[in-house]
């Protein structure tokens, strides 16, 4: 008997195991995904837990337990740890995140942006949600839309269904032969028996406070940041602080930029001069701080082959002009040539259209005809898109169809007269 107590224990110990595997895994109580693109996944709360596994981005976990602001989660390959509930994104978010992908993939580049550092991609314009890309050194992207969003503290998510509601428990009272006479209503509370509870020191201390509150949450709301919606070459969309990006035109022509920020730029055509080759140029402009529209000026530049050096060749400023920016043939109306007897009409040039607004009335859309080394104006129409920086149906890539040149009748004598004038101008003063 003795003999078989240590083989017993043995079989004990080892069954022990076993046992424990059987035991169930805790329900799930709801679903999110992984936000970063590297999700650390901790044994415990605090930071100097070990990690225990890591998600990518996109990958489905499920939610076991909630404490404030962390979730227990658990992965596909059954691996459980904490994270913090700003690090994932619902069904409804992932959605959305993969339609702003799919709309970013229809929308035109409005040129070339690289970064002097290492940049982070947000899934949302805003600083707390999570960060799922990364823009390397020099890496550049296309920029394809831009945004201006208030700054708004994180908020809470719901990341969990809620809770049903449970029926009130109805108690029943014991059954008695006498039943005491109802108890005789309670004296009303004064309406202002906070007012009277407080010292003289705790009303001076709250009205401090209540202007303190007021005057912070009016500079938080007049807060904003200017986001830039981004494509890296594998078709990858995210927002990112537009500051954080310059845009990649070349430096001959971004140093007349006089203190403006380059929101976009198109090459109108290629001329050689020499052993080099140099491009005409179209850009958009705004001035410092946060503007509700995308530009307020555009310039064409065109290459001086007798000077060596970029020359203004149209320019308009004080506008308020709004993306998509588009480089398409044009073809030059008759109606437009009469005030250019020389240009021939019904020929279609290389140009551009711009989506132009006026504070609250209808944004028109103006195209242009770039009749090197001339611009000249070539109709106009409606915006496809009046309101909104994602339109679901958009112009894909850079060639469009042509705009229906304006309707207008013959222009008049002064306009005749003034176009010439600038035209002479121009080509004498170089302005």
């Amino acid at each position: 008997m003795r003999k078989l107590l240590p083989f017993g224990l043995l079989l004990l110990m080892l069954g022990l195991p076993a046992c424990q595997s059987r035991d169930r895994s805790a329900p799930a109580l709801g679903e999110a995904y992984a936000g970063p693109a590297t999700l650390l996944l901790r044994k415990d709360i605090p930071l100097q837990a070990p990690v225990v596994a890591t998600a990518k981005h996109g990958d489905r976990l499920e939610i076991i337990q909630h404490r404030r602001r962390f979730m227990k989660v658990r992965t596909a390959a059954g691996t459980e740890g904490w994270t913090e509930d700003h690090l994932l994104l619902s069904s409804k978010e992932i959605a959305d995140l993969n339609l702003v992908e799919r709309r970013a993939r229809t929308l035109p580049s409005q040129g070339l942006a690289s970064t002097y550092e290492l940049l982070n991609v947000h899934t949302e314009p805003d600083r707390f949600s999570p960060s799922f890309l990364q823009i390397q050194e020099g890496e550049k992207v296309d920029v394809v839309a831009h945004v201006l969003s208030p700054r708004a503290p994180s908020q809470p998510k719901s990341l969990l269904p809620p809770r049903p509601k449970t029926a009130p428990r109805i108690h029943k009272q014991a059954d008695a032969k006498y039943q005491p006479p109802p108890l005789p209503p309670a004296p009303p509370v004064p309406s202002n028996w906070m007012e009277l509870s407080r010292t003289p020191s705790e009303v001076a201390q709250s009205i401090a406070l209540d202007k303190a509150k007021a005057k912070a949450e009016a500079e938080r709301a007049l807060l904003t940041d200017d986001w830039s919606l981004v494509r890296n070459a594998q078709g990858q969309s995210g927002w990112v602080i537009t500051r954080r990006l310059y845009m990649a035109i070349p430096d001959d022509v971004a140093q007349y930029a006089e203190g403006h920020r380059i929101t976009s730029y198109f090459s109108l055509g290629e001329v050689r001069d020499g052993d080099q080759v140099k491009h005409h140029w179209l850009w958009t402009t705004v001035a410092g701080g946060d503007r509700p529209y995308d530009f307020d000026s555009f310039r064409v530049f065109i290459w001086n082959l007798r000077r060596h050096r970029y020359e203004t060749a149209f320019i308009q400023r004080n506008i308020e002009g709004h993306f998509p920016v588009l480089r398409l043939p044009v073809k030059f109306s008759a109606a437009t040539a009469r005030a250019a007897p020389a240009t021939p009409s019904g020929i279609e040039y290389p140009g551009f259209s711009v989506c132009l607004g006026n504070g609250d009335s209808a944004r028109v859309r103006r195209s242009y005809a770039f009749i090197s080394p001339i611009v000249r104006f070539a109709g106009q129409q409606p915006c496809e898109n009046s309101g909104g920086f994602l339109p679901l149906e958009s112009v894909s890539g850079q060639a469009a169809p042509a705009l229906p040149t304006s309707q207008h009748g013959s222009p008049s004598l002064y306009t005749r007269l003034k176009t010439g004038l600038g035209t002479l101008a121009k080509k004498w003063f170089n302005r």
